[in-house]
């Protein structure tokens, strides 16, 4: 049996005035959701803690963008929208085994899809929404494996006996930059285009999320958040903070809100944290971590192979 536990929190920071931020905690089995909702520039939801079956889990970080209340809408619109569709999608009865297989990540993936859709749409009929859009990180969690669906910046490590990985990569501009070596990570930090992302949910008629899969372990601890905290605190910070405080998922998150809010708080900071435990995950052993990578287009093509780095 696979448990997970999970502590989400948001804070506005010290600089912004409303927060764009959303984050969504899905019970697939008790179609029970929590998200965002903004109240004093901060919410937080209370430890929650699941008995994984095959239905899943699904968490996710959404950071909104355009003007006025746009980014807000965007985001709020992102979570709310991929929550309705794994709800009430059924997947044709008639998938092979192999596909079912991936049931989650296809409904997850569809329901990416589906919400660029809808805040696309919303965009282009409505001036105020004009250019809104949002980025969307989001985990499906089953009892054997971690699927990831990234459309944006916002990120998801891995912490994993005392080490830290990015197991996402920045759909951005520095990014791309430094995929072709024309600068370094260290000058990527400093910018002046470092916040051209090059995909966001609504902001174009088509997207392309990123998929992939990671095998659990125990203790494992993943954390998703919006650049606000990834801007803010170094990977080496969160591994800290996040080894001190495996035990108690709530502080972690609170102290990893102060550190960012320390450092300048300039964006809305969000994290949500989750440790899987249970006695079919195996212990860690060595230091590599690789991650499948899917292809939705065709879910039933051997998947690439990828290893994520120690950041």
């Amino acid at each position: 049996m696979l448990t997970v536990e999970i502590h989400a929190t948001s804070h506005v920071g010290r600089v912004r005035r409303g927060n764009e931020d959303n984050y969504l905690i899905l019970n697939v089995t008790r179609s029970k959701a929590w998200t965002g909702a903004q109240a004093d520039g901060e919410f937080v939801i209370e430890t929650q803690k699941f008995e994984v079956d095959d239905n899943g889990i699904v968490l996710a970080v959404s950071d909104g963008m355009g003007g006025a209340l746009a980014g807000e809408v965007a985001s709020k619109m992102a979570v709310e929208s991929v929550c309705e569709k794994i709800l009430h999608e059924d997947l044709d009865e008639t998938l092979t085994p192999e596909a079912y297989e991936n049931h989650l990540i296809s409904k997850l993936y569809n329901a990416t899809v589906y919400a660029n859709y809808l805040i696309h749409q919303q965009g282009r009929s409505d001036a105020q929404f004009q250019g809104m859009g949002a980025t969307f990180t989001g985990l499906g969690v089953t009892p054997d494996s971690v699927d990831i669906i990234q459309v944006g910046d916002s990120r998801a490590y891995l912490v994993r006996a005392g080490k830290i990985y990015q197991i996402t990569k920045d759909q951005s501009l520095v990014q791309q930059l430094i995929d072709a070596q024309q600068i370094s990570p260290e000058e990527a930090e400093t910018h002046t285009l470092k916040n051209v992302i090059l995909q966001a949910l609504g902001a174009q008629n088509e997207i392309y999320p990123v998929s992939a899969r990671l095998t659990p372990n125990q203790n494992d601890v993943v954390l998703l958040c919006s650049d606000g905290l990834s801007n803010k605190v170094t990977a080496a910070s969160i591994q800290r903070v996040v080894t001190e405080k495996i035990d108690n998922l709530s502080e972690a998150c609170a102290d990893l809100v102060t550190e960012a809010n320390e450092n300048g708080g300039e964006d809305n900071i969000t994290v949500v944290l989750a440790k899987l435990t249970g006695d079919s995950l195996a212990e860690p052993e060595g230091e590599e971590v690789q991650l499948e990578l899917i292809d939705l287009g065709n879910i039933h093509d051997t998947a690439d192979q990828d290893t994520a780095e120690i950041v």
